[in-house]
This record gives C-alpha cells, sequence and structure tokens, in this order.
C-alpha cells in the first residue's frame, strides 16, 4: 500500500516534492501511526529552503509534530493498543546507554534522531513510531490542535525549565513566529508583563500574539524594557532565527538578567560578548523537550489553560503541501497543519 508523502530529497534548495511511499513495517517496540494532522514547522521551511544547519538523511520524509490513532502494534508493545488516540515526541533515536538518556535528558543525547530529517517523519499517512516516545491524548482535544503539542513543549522548556520568571517580571520576547507566540503565551500564563518584539512585516502574526494578552512592539523594544527603572527588562526569550539577535537581548535585559536561547541562527556572532560579564547575565540554551514536559503541555492543552488555536491558520491536505509552506513563509500564517489523503 503506497501514499503520498512530503519528501525532502536532496540538500539544494527547493528539493521537496510529493512521493508515493510503501506504509511501514513496525518493529517489536514499534506502532504503526495513521496521522490524523501533522503541523507545519520552522525547521521544515528551512529544509524547503535549505538555509538549515543541520545534518539530513536524504531523502526523508518531512514532518515532527503529529497525532494520530494507532493502527498496529508492534509484538513486544503492552501498554498501547489498536485505536488509541495518541501524539509522538520527536526523539525518534537515542542511545540508552549515552549519559543524559540515562538522566531522562535524552534530549540531549549527541548521537539522536528525530522525524522529519534523521528518520520518515509524518507528512504522509502512516508513520512508525518507538512505543517509548507516545502519550495519550484525550477525547475532548483535536488532533488539528493536539498536533502542535510538539512546538507547545518547547516553549514550555525554554519558558518554564530555562529561564526564571516571577510573577510581575517584564520579559521580552523577540521573534514572533510559532516559537516565540508560544513561548510569550506562556511566560504570559507564569505571571509575567509581556512584550513580544518583530518586524514591519510581522504586523499579521503581532496582532495573532496580542490575543494571548501580550503587548506587541514593532522595531525598538527599548522603551518597554527599561520602563520600570531604567536598568532593563527581568528577561528576554531569544526566539528569533538569527544569531544578531543576541546582542539586542544584550542590550534590553537588566544587570543580573537572564536570556533564554531557543532561536536557531547559524550566523557568526561578530560582536563583543563582554556585557555579558559586565551585565552578570546567566545566558541558557534551550533545546527540545522530554517526557515530562509533554505530559504537562497536554496537560494544560486538554483542559483549556493552554490555547493554540489562535495560530492555526489554516489546514490543507499533504498534496497541497506547498501552498502551506508558502503561507507560512510569507507569514500570511502563523502555523500551517496537514492532514493526510
Amino acid at each position: 500500500m503506497k501514499s503520498p508523502a512530503v519528501v525532502n530529497f536532496s540538500p539544494e534548495a527547493g528539493s521537496v516534492e510529493i512521493r508515493e511511499i510503501d506504509r511501514p513495517e513496525v518493529g517489536p517496540n514499534d506502532v504503526l501511526l495513521e496521522v490524523a494532522n501533522v503541523g507545519v514547522c520552522g525547521s521544515d521551511l528551512h529544509q524547503w529552503t535549505a538555509d538549515h544547519s543541520w545534518p539530513v538523511n536524504y531523502p526523508v520524509v518531512l514532518g515532527h509534530e503529529f497525532g494520530g490513532h494507532i493502527v498496529e502494534t508492534g509484538s513486544e508493545v503492552e501498554r498501547w493498543k489498536e485505536g488509541d488516540r495518541v501524539v509522538s515526541e520527536t526523539a525518534a533515536i537515542i542511545d540508552p546507554d549515552n549519559p543524559m538518556t540515562r538522566q531522562g535528558l535524552y534530549n540531549l543525547d549527541t548521537s539522536r534522531k528525530g522525524f522529519g530529517y534523521g528518520v520518515d517523519g509524518a507528512m504522509t499517512k502512516y508513520v512508525r513510531v518507538p512505543s517509548r516516545i507516545l502519550h495519550r491524548v484525550p477525547d475532548g482535544l483535536p488532533f488539528e490542535q493536539a498536533c502542535l503539542t510538539e512546538p507547545t513543549c518547547v516553549a514550555y522548556n525554554a519558558v518554564v525549565r530555562n529561564a526564571r520568571i516571577e510573577p510581575g517580571d517584564r520579559v521580552v520576547v523577540l521573534g514572533p513566529g510559532t516559537i516565540g507566540i508560544l513561548c510569550a503565551a506562556m511566560a504570559k500564563q507564569c505571571g509575567a508583563q509581556v512584550a513580544l518584539v518583530g518586524l514591519e512585516q510581522d504586523a499579521h502574526r503581532l496582532k495573532i500574539a496580542g490575543q494571548y494578552g501580550c503587548e506587541t512592539l514593532i522595531g525598538d523594544a527599548t522603551e518597554w524594557a527599561m520602563a520600570r527603572d531604567g536598568l532593563g527588562c527581568d528577561g528576554v526569550i531569544d526566539a528569533a532565527g538569527a544569531s544578531a539577535t543576541l546582542k539586542l537581548a544584550l542590550e534590553l535585559v537588566r544587570p543580573a538578567g537572564w536570556i533564554s536561547k531557543v532561536g536557531w541562527g547559524p550566523q557568526p556572532l561578530n560582536f563583543n560578548l563582554d556585557p555579558l560579564v559586565q551585565k552578570n547575565v546567566t545566558l541558557q540554551g534551550s533545546f527540545s523537550h522530554h517526557w515530562t514536559i509533554w505530559e504537562r503541555v497536554i496537560a494544560l492543552m486538554a483542559d483549556g489553560q493552554f490555547d493554540v488555536k489562535p495560530i492555526i491558520g489554516g489546514v490543507w491536505p499533504v498534496t497541497e503541501w506547498h501552498e502551506a509552506f508558502e503561507k507560512m513563509h510569507q507569514g500570511d500564517v502563523v502555523k500551517s497543519v496537514l492532514r493526510p489523503v
């Protein structure tokens, strides 16, 4: 049985197309998932435009934000059965003996390979998933929203685990993409006063972010950051895809403040990091997520405490992936969602 899939087939720009692929075979500890919905991530766009900074096993089916129903289980799978509604984490391959994995931080296992670049992802009808990274989706949570558990977990890790927000803190978020908006919404839920900063071309995305109760700024955030006492904001979440925003973060943050950097930027820094030392600023990287974060995020989404609906700009069949990608790439929507055909 073959199904259409969105395949990234080479490192050249534009090397994405629909191909017919076989239904995967499951191993003893795997399940076969019939995909209901899959979100388009910025990393999918970066592989499409060939400006990514991570190794890719070409050809590969894109898509790592997904959920669906189990249609087959491996011979040694015990906790799951056919028909279960689930979402999956991204760590498709990990080393169980890696020191980070042994600590439960398998997201930091250097040999880790994820869906959509290391192994085939979910922009197709069926995807093979290790049962160890499945999470149950409550019946009341639609898959169009549940498939965005993954980016919400990225935001949770950056804001809750890798920042130190106290209620009343003033927090600047740089970059109004999916992760930036979700980080701003998460920081707001933590009790912070939040300003999300973008450029003129981000006006539509900033308007959506305003639905989460965040202040939105175009261009210079200095006045907002300094408004309380002239020293700067308490923290900055750098969710922009450019290295240069770290310099801006160092200018906006107050002495003894913090920066949580979650945005990827392959460009060299080319600026002086002395302000990091002089201001005694804590700079914290934030990558991916792990089991406990997923369980908490699903609970927040299921009971309505955290709503991802405002960022969903539409649902397209996988065969219309190009339009869905273009809508995100041009900034017309924050998040495109695909469904198999």
